[in-house]
């Protein structure tokens, strides 16, 4: 294997060609009909229908609007009438996903309840907005037989119309509570999930400054990773011990205390509010112990190998600090992903809306796509997946390449001004189709998984004990081939980065060079991770021990279980946003690594790119190996220079 792949030596930063153009070319082609499904969402009228909204007999509203054949009430002069409100907003239909009321088109929402026929009348005659249907005169809203069915159901809540889409919305939750509780079929008692749904609305802005304390942690947990590298990696596990013990502690302490407090002094009211946080602080304390008992036990036998991650952490902070836009690389990647989703969601919300005006049972209009168009929303799931991937990838290569210009120019004073600006100039001239064929690859491994899921969330229940193990099994072989190729992937992008070859030559390359290196892989990557997992559990527990705090002692005593949850969530989320760069930038030095030493000796002419730092975490390693005596002898021969083979591989090039 050696002497084939060095008929091709690895040549850093040299030869930049394009690589996988067939592929960019598809990708732009499918990208082509993504926007061809938006416009056409938009000139068959869906935009104005989703923006401007419309009534139940096909009227848009706030514009003049054209008769539909044989259906009354439309062709109906709207300009004036400007918002959509709806008879009985509560009334949700859940399997087609929509409002199941009559739809007018009014001049104003009403801001306040309005408790009878009367107020309802005298809301018209004010503000001139006619609530009741367009059949019905405001004057023969208190004596017409008709007002039941054609005047909306009393009382009319409080509503405002929502920015942007004309469409009034009722100000009180109860509506979303009941929707809530008819989705969530686990819930057996529906004053629990009000009482959660109220917990996190009151709550919400204690939610939202915790959310940005996970933010700011995150960001001085990466200027510490910076600055400070070498003793990181004791610093984190100190203070994970002490934040584990500290929120176990603090969970207990709670509990004990809550219970030994006085029922009697509590109104009827919050008894069952109580109940139900003493009952969450128990799960939460015991939940917590077995995590820090878990927790002592993976340290306790990973505690010898910890040293080994140091030198690592040493130099990918070296990294940090020469190419400090590093750090915001997650916020571009989000701010990317962000306004693509948003694209995306709208133009499903236009297709939802497009199609021509039909009459359904009821004798109100529904707008359908007929023929082979009704399946241009699976086109556009496959764009979700697709170019959700095509961005992550792009952010991959992005940072692989600029760790690949930072470890292969030996004088690092003859770096580029902007590492990272360069490494993207070189991914938009020449990688677009190589990131493009990888992220095809993995979109191939995940559509058919995720339809596995839903085939089993519509079977739940209804399949026997044989089909649900064998789709458990499917689903769990694809998430497994998905994260192998994932891992894969990112070192293929490392590879091109490095060498300029196309998509499968570089995974084939960085696949071989794993391979010679598994006890490597297998020390460094899981030391390493493993260290980067307890920041994010760092950062996850001190937020979670403010929210406890704050939560527990404020004003408004509300069930603060789900608030928690949310916050705690949001924390690891943002956390692991952030430490997935630093994780990224490990197993690019890495792969570099690998491939510095086994293409380099030091001899003159040989010299190697390498840190002396990274020299000097090799030969730690091959002691902690053999003092460990797990494969000292093997991890020897990896370390050892390949000169023997590159020199038969000079004699058979000199051959040839």
């Amino acid at each position: 294997v050696g002497c084939c792949l060095s008929k091709r030596e690895w040549k850093p930063l040299e030869d930049r060609s394009c690589t996988d153009i067939p592929w960019l070319l598809l990708f732009i082609l499918f990208c082509i009909g993504m926007g061809f499904i938006c416009g056409f969402s938009i000139a068959t009228g869906a935009a104005a229908r989703l923006v401007s909204g419309y009534d139940s007999y096909g009227n848009i509203c706030g514009q003049k609007n054209a008769k539909l054949e044989g259906i009354p009430n439309s062709g109906m002069d709207h300009t004036k009438r400007k918002y959509v409100f709806f008879l009985d907003p509560c009334n949700l239909d859940l399997v087609n996903r929509k409002i199941k009321s009559v739809a007018l088109c009014v001049a104003a929402c009403p801001r306040q309840e309005l408790k009878t026929l009367s107020d309802v009348q005298k809301f018209a005659e004010i503000n001139g907005s006619a609530l009741c249907s367009y059949n019905l005169k405001p004057s023969e809203y208190t004596t017409s037989s008709k007002s039941s069915v054609l005047c909306p159901k009393l009382p009319v809540p409080a509503s405002a119309p929502i920015p942007f889409f004309h469409r009034c919305a009722p100000v009180n939750i109860s509506c979303y509570a009941k929707f809530a509780e008819a989705l969530i079929t686990f819930v057996s008692d529906n004053s629990v999930l009000h009482r959660l749904i109220s917990g996190v609305m009151t709550s919400k802005e204690i939610i939202l400054g915790l959310c940005l304390l996970s933010l700011v942690l995150s960001m001085i947990l990466m200027v510490i990773i910076r600055y400070i590298s070498r003793v990181l990696v004791w610093i984190v596990t100190i203070l994970v011990i002490l934040g584990s013990l500290g929120g176990t502690g603090v969970l207990w302490w709670l509990y004990a205390k809550q219970r030994r407090s006085p029922k009697e002094t509590i109104i009827p009211e919050q008894l069952q509010i109580a109940e139900d946080n003493l009952r969450a602080l128990l799960i939460y304390a015991i939940s917590a112990t077995v995590f820090t008992v878990i927790l002592f036990l993976i340290m306790l036998v990973m505690r010898k190998r910890v040293a080994l991650t140091i030198a690592l952490f040493h130099v990918a902070g070296k990294v940090f600090i020469h190419l400090p836009l590093l750090v915001f690389q997650p916020f571009w990647t989000f701010f990317a992903l962000l306004l693509f989703w948003v694209y995306w969601i709208m133009t499903l919300l236009f297709l939802g809306t497009t199609g021509s005006a039909v009459q359904n049972e009821q004798g109100f209009v529904e707008f359908k796509i007929s023929g082979p168009l009704q399946y241009m929303w699976w086109y556009h799931v496959v764009g979700l997946i697709w170019i959700s991937e095509f961005i992550l990838a792009c952010q991959q290569m992005t940072v692989a390449g600029a760790v690949v210009t930072y470890y292969f120019t030996r004088d690092k004073r003859n770096l580029p001004f902007t590492p990272i600006l360069a490494s993207v100039n070189r991914l938009i001239r020449y990688h677009l189709g190589t990131v493009a064929k990888g992220s095809f690859i993995i979109t191939l491994v995940k559509i058919p998984r995720m339809i596995l899921m839903y085939i089993h969330s519509q079977l739940k229940g209804k399949e026997n004990a044989c089909a649900r193990c064998v789709l458990k099994s499917c689903i769990c072989c694809l998430w497994c081939l998905e994260k192998c190729l994932n891992y894969l992937n990112q070192n293929a992008y490392t590879a091109t980065a490095i060498n300029s070859t196309n998509f499968c030559t570089s995974a084939k390359d960085a696949f071989v060079i794993l391979v010679e290196n598994a006890l490597r892989v297998a020390a460094i990557n899981t030391v390493g991770d493993f260290m980067l997992f307890l920041g994010k559990v760092l950062i996850v527990c001190s937020t979670g021990l403010a929210g406890i705090m704050l939560l527990n002692y404020q004003q408004d005593y509300t069930v603060w279980v789900l608030p928690l949850i949310i916050v705690c969530l949001f924390a690891f989320l943002v956390a692991h946003c952030f430490l997935s760069i630093y994780e990224m930038v490990v197993d690019v030095l890495f792969l570099c690594f690998a491939i510095d030493t086994k293409y380099n000796d030091g001899s003159p002419g040989r010299e190697f790119y390498m840190d002396k730092v990274l020299m000097e975490f090799v030969e730690n390693s091959r002691k902690a190996m053999k003092e460990a005596g797990k494969g000292g002898a093997a991890d020897a021969r990896e370390l050892k220079p390949m000169v023997v083979i590159l020199e038969k591989c000079t004699k058979c090039d000199e051959e040839v």
